[in-house]
């Protein structure tokens, strides 16, 4: 079993031929996807299309790049929609300070998504760029008023980022960066992460891993990261899969045990 734990089945890309993108992410071994919202108003078609698949979850939640259209987006606008069965996860939210733009909003966008999953239980999908420092410290501070979880999404950060994320508790997502030819560093940081804290994702249609780099991403295509990563982990291939797939369910334990087959 291969679980996609971050991809977005509403974006054009791949909406346009959304039966063959599920059936060949079946096929090529992915049992599960979680398909992630990153604006208010996307939400209604990501929860369609879970509810049209039996192998897709989905998340609630705003970018952080999309806060402007987003300003009035608070917990309790999140929570109404949490109650719906195939909502999994909180997100994708977080800080990305990579064009500076709304920087605060961003912040106390990213601290009501905690909120919700303070009072859920639901994980936090977090998207963290050029922002480091900042996202500990807002991490640390909800830490302190009341337990949550989540998972760093789609890695690229440092390795004391790694483990000051790890430290509270967080797991950190490998997607095909990974597999590019410059990334040597990163690839390094995952081996300095335990095997107990790591997922895997696509980001799809985005990030597309060699040897489809310049591709338009899919589910299907993880199969590549997750060969690529085992082998660069010394991890026999079917024992990493078991791993990643056994981390995933342990962070999102509302997804129910029947979809562990």
């Amino acid at each position: 079993m291969i679980i996609d734990s971050h991809c977005h089945l509403n974006f054009k890309q791949i909406k346009c031929d959304l039966d063959g993108v599920i059936s060949r992410a079946v096929s090529s071994g992915v049992s599960l996807m979680q398909s992630v919202c990153t604006s208010m108003d996307e939400f209604d078609e990501i929860r369609a299309i879970a509810d049209s698949f039996a192998q897709v979850y989905c998340s609630v939640g705003v970018h952080p790049l999309n806060v402007e259209k987003n300003a009035f987006v608070d917990h309790k606008e999140i929570l109404s929609n949490c109650n719906f069965t195939k909502v999994s996860s909180i997100g994708e939210t977080g800080l990305d300070y990579f064009k500076s733009q709304n920087i605060e909003q961003q912040k106390q966008l990213f601290e009501q998504h905690i909120i919700a999953s303070q009072e859920t239980g639901l994980p936090i999908i977090i998207h963290s760029r050029s922002a480091e420092s900042d996202t500990v410290e807002i991490l640390k501070k909800h830490m302190k008023r009341g337990k949550f979880t989540g998972v760093m999404h789609c890695f690229t950060g440092s390795l004391e980022f790694a483990q000051e994320c790890i430290g509270l508790g967080l797991y950190i997502s490998a997607s095909g960066v990974v597999t590019f030819k410059n990334t040597n560093e990163l690839r390094n940081v995952f081996k300095n992460i335990p095997e107990s804290k790591i997922l895997v994702e696509t980001d799809s249609p985005f990030l597309s891993p060699v040897p489809h780099r310049g591709k338009s991403n899919e589910p299907s295509y993880i199969v590549h990261t997750v060969e690529f990563l085992a082998s660069f982990l010394g991890i026999e291939l079917e024992k990493f899969k078991k791993i990643t797939s056994s981390n995933f369910f342990e962070l999102f334990r509302k997804i129910p045990s029947c979809v562990k087959l």
